[in-house]
C-alpha cells in the first residue's frame, strides 16, 4: 500500500475565490464541488435557519454574509434561488453596483438562459446558465452524485470554453442547450424527475393501503428495471395492461382508486391515455383492442367487465408476466 500522503485541496493555490447567493440545496454542494477542484469558497449569504445549517455542513469556516458583500469578495459569484427571484435579484444587484466588470455571475436555474442576466451584463460581469439536472438534497452526498451529472449549459460563445471547464471541474458533463430551448429542455426535465417523485409516492401510499408493509421494498426492484429499460429501449419497453389492451384490468384499477384515492384517477387517467397514445402509435397495442381501452379511459367501462368482474374469463390477461 503507498505511503505517499496525498495533498490536501486546501492546499492547492485557488483559481477563483467563489461565492453562493442562496444557500438552498444546489449552492453549496456546487461550491463544495469547485473546492475540490481548488477553487476557494470565501462568502455564502442564506437567510433561513435551514440554509445556515446547509451552509456550515457543506462550506465550514465560510462566513455568512449579505449579498453585495458575496459579490465584493469573489471572483466567481454562483446565484443559486429560485427561478421567480433570479430576475429581481439580478436587476437588484446591478442597480447597487455589487457587480463588477470581469466577474463570473453564473445562475443554476433550468429555465432561464444567459438572457435574465442582462443587467449584470451591462455592469461588465461576465454571464453563465450551469443547470444540474440532478435533484439535490442539501447534504454531502450532492457533491458525490455531481460526478457524471449532466449540466444544461447556455453561455457567450467566447465564454463557452470557461463554462464547460468549471463543469468539468465539478465532474459534470456539459450539454449545450441554446438560449431559445431552455423552457423546452426544463420542461422535459420537470416531466421526468418530479413528475416521477409524485407518482411514487402515490405508489407506496396505495401499496400501503392495500397491506403492504414495505412498499419501498416492493418498488425498488421494480422501478429500477422500468428505469432502465425506458432508458436504454424508449417506447419499445412499455409494458402492463395498457400497453396490452387489458380494458377490464384498466377498469378495475379506475374503480378501486376511485373508492380508496380518488385524488389520483386523475392522474391515473392522463398518464393511461398517454401511455396508450404512445403504445398504439409504436405497434404495440393492438387497434382491435384499443377500443374498448380508449372507452375504458374516457369514462365509459365498455367492454371492459365480465359477469364476475373485470378480467373474469381466465387466461385471458397477463399471460406475460408484466409486473406494470
Amino acid at each position: 500500500m503507498s505511503t505517499v500522503q496525498q495533498p490536501d485541496p486546501r492546499d492547492r493555490p485557488a483559481r477563483l475565490t467563489v461565492g453562493v447567493v442562496g444557500a438552498g440545496r444546489v449552492g453549496p454542494a456546487l461550491a463544495a464541488s469547485l473546492q475540490l477542484a481548488g477553487h476557494r469558497p470565501v462568502a455564502v449569504s442564506g437567510v433561513s435557519d435551514a440554509s445556515r445549517r446547509r451552509a456550515a455542513l457543506l462550506l465550514p469556516d465560510v462566513p455568512l454574509v449579505r449579498p453585495a458583500e458575496v459579490l465584493e469578495r469573489s471572483d466567481l459569484v454562483l446565484l443559486t434561488v429560485p427561478d421567480d427571484v433570479l430576475p429581481g435579484l439580478v436587476e437588484g444587484l446591478a442597480e447597487t453596483g455589487a457587480v463588477r466588470p470581469g466577474q463570473l455571475l453564473v445562475h443554476t436555474s433550468g429555465r432561464y438562459g444567459t438572457r435574465v442576466l442582462d443587467p449584470a451584463l451591462r455592469a461588465g460581469a461576465l454571464p453563465l446558465a450551469l443547470h444540474p439536472a440532478m435533484t439535490f438534497t442539501g447534504t454531502p452526498v450532492d457533491v458525490q452524485r455531481l460526478a457524471g451529472c449532466s449540466f444544461g449549459v447556455t453561455a457567450p460563445e467566447e465564454l463557452r470554453l470557461a463554462a464547460e471547464a468549471l463543469v468539468i471541474e465539478m465532474g459534470g458533463e456539459p450539454e449545450w442547450i441554446t438560449e431559445e430551448s431552455r423552457p423546452l429542455y426544463h420542461a422535459a426535465l420537470a416531466l421526468g424527475a418530479n413528475h416521477l417523485v409524485t407518482l411514487v409516492a402515490q405508489s407506496m401510499e396505495l401499496l400501503r393501503a392495500a397491506g403492504v408493509e414495505a412498499p419501498d421494498r416492493m418498488l425498488g426492484p421494480l422501478l429500477g428495471a422500468a428505469l432502465d429499460n425506458a432508458l436504454r429501449s424508449g417506447d419499445a419497453a412499455l409494458t402492463g395492461p395498457v400497453a396490452r389492451g387489458d380494458a377490464g384490468t384498466v377498469a378495475a384499477h379506475v374503480s378501486e382508486l376511485r373508492r380508496h384515492a380518488p385524488q389520483a384517477v386523475d392522474g391515473y387517467l392522463a398518464m393511461a391515455r398517454a401511455t396508450a397514445d404512445r403504445a398504439l402509435a409504436h405497434g404495440l397495442l393492438k387497434p382491435e383492442l384499443a377500443e374498448d381501452l380508449l372507452g375504458v379511459l374516457a369514462g365509459g367501462t365498455s367492454g371492459a367487465l365480465g359477469p364476475d368482474g373485470p378480467d373474469s374469463t381466465p387466461g385471458t390477461h397477463g399471460t406475460e408476466g408484466d409486473a406494470g
